[in-house]
This record gives structure tokens, C-alpha cells and sequence, in this order.
């Protein structure tokens, strides 16, 4: 009896032992073995699939740049005081000497304003013909510049934005009308030698009287403008 007992007692001691040898995990509190962490496998065929895919992405991108890349040098970036076109005021001035019935104003202001534009408008639409030049001021505005030798009431205030008549402001000599529509722009106008002149635009008022002293000074040296009767605007 005593060996029976001896023998019963290594048997349960030795339980948690041999269950260990015979999972290979140790006995878990709750009774279950843990599970074993799975390590996912991807087959050489799929890994050399999406190996592929990331390198024809690649040479795609590669060749996308090097057929853009002759393009983007071949047209540089502008430089920073934006680009300027090369318009010869005095030229169409005098292309245009001959349709207009007089000598269009070509105001010598040297490198300070910088003309965007020049060019004669048969008046078409507003039945005015009308001489035209825009400018880029020294402080990055705009004046805009118009003469005719056929102004009306009705074109007069189209041109000033339907501006009132705030006062007037001497330059190169004349009193020229000024016009303000209180919210940026305004419109200097001046009656002489038979036509008509409005500067209209958001620059300062010293900008506007720099502009117009020197469209004074072009328009002394001009001669009057002579208009048919057949040219002049209907009543």
C-alpha cells in the first residue's frame, strides 16, 4: 500500500511536466495552449509581380519628366519685374497720322512708363475713332490713354466711367478737367487743338501729372487736327 502511494504521488507531480513535452507549450492559465504567431508568405511569383508593378511606375515617371523637361527649359520663368512689350508709341502715332485727321500724342516719358499697347480704333461700335495707348506706371498702376477729335457728351462720360467732375489740376501748363469715381479710378480730361485727351486709370495723381505734362509737350509739337465734315460725329 505505502508503494502504491509513493507511486501515485510522482505521477501527479510529474503532470504539468509531461504535458509540456507533449504540446511543446507550457500549460496556459486558463487551460488552452497559446496560439502561435503566423507569419504571412508571399510566393516569389507574386512578390516579383508587384516588384515589377513599383518599376515600370518608376520608368514611367523618369520618362514623363525627361519629355517635359526640353520644354520647361526652353521657355524660363519670367524675371521679376514681369514682362514688358517692346511698343514704339511714336511709330504707330505716325501710321496712324494718316486715317486719324491729326497727329495721335506719343508722350516722351523715357524708361518711367512703360506702353503696353498703341493702337488706332476705327470706332465701330461707339462711333467715335479714337487713338489709344495703354501704360504700366513707375509704381506698378495703369493709365490709360485716349484721344479723339470727335468727342460727344455721351462718349465723354462712357470714357470716364460716368465720373462727376471734382475739380481740375494744372499740368504742362493746362488746366485739365479732373474726374474721380471715388472708388480708385479717376480721369483727367483736357480740350486742345481740336481733340480731345483722357488719361484714365487707379495711379496716384503725381503719376497722372507726370503723363499728362508730357502729353502737353507732344501735343504743342503736333499740328491741329483737321476734321471733314464728313468724319465729324453725327448729332
Amino acid at each position: 500500500m505505502g508503494d502504491y502511494r509513493s507511486v501515485s504521488e510522482t505521477q501527479d507531480k510529474s503532470t504539468p511536466d509531461n504535458q509540456t513535452a507533449s504540446t511543446g507549450f507550457p500549460a496556459a492559465t486558463n487551460g488552452t495552449p497559446d496560439a502561435p504567431v503566423v507569419k504571412p508568405v508571399i510566393r516569389a511569383a507574386a512578390a516579383k509581380r508587384a516588384n515589377a508593378s513599383v518599376i515600370g511606375m518608376i520608368i514611367a515617371l523618369v520618362v514623363s519628366v525627361a519629355a517635359f523637361l526640353p520644354i520647361v527649359l526652353m521657355n524660363p520663368s519670367p524675371k521679376s519685374d514681369g514682362y514688358r512689350p517692346n511698343v514704339n508709341v511714336s511709330a504707330v502715332a505716325q501710321n496712324a497720322a494718316g486715317v486719324a485727321g491729326f497727329t495721335p500724342v506719343a508722350p516722351e516719358t523715357g524708361d518711367t512708363f512703360s506702353p503696353n499697347y498703341a493702337r488706332w480704333e476705327s470706332g465701330t461700335g461707339s462711333g467715335v475713332p479714337t487713338w489709344e495707348v495703354g501704360y504700366v506706371t513707375p509704381k506698378e498702376s495703369f493709365i490709360g490713354l485716349v484721344q479723339t477729335a470727335q468727342a460727344n457728351p455721351t462718349w465723354l462720360l462712357q470714357q470716364t466711367n460716368n465720373a462727376p467732375v471734382t475739380g481740375s489740376r494744372n499740368a504742362g501748363g493746362l488746366d485739365w478737367e479732373l474726374r474721380d469715381t471715388g472708388k480708385g479710378e479717376r480721369s483727367m480730361v483736357l480740350v486742345h487743338k481740336g481733340t480731345t485727351v483722357i488719361l484714365t486709370g487707379t495711379a496716384q495723381l503725381d503719376e497722372f501729372a507726370v503723363l499728362a505734362d508730357a502729353v502737353v509737350k507732344s501735343m504743342e509739337s503736333n499740328a491741329a487736327a483737321t476734321v471733314s465734315p464728313s468724319a465729324a460725329p453725327s448729332p
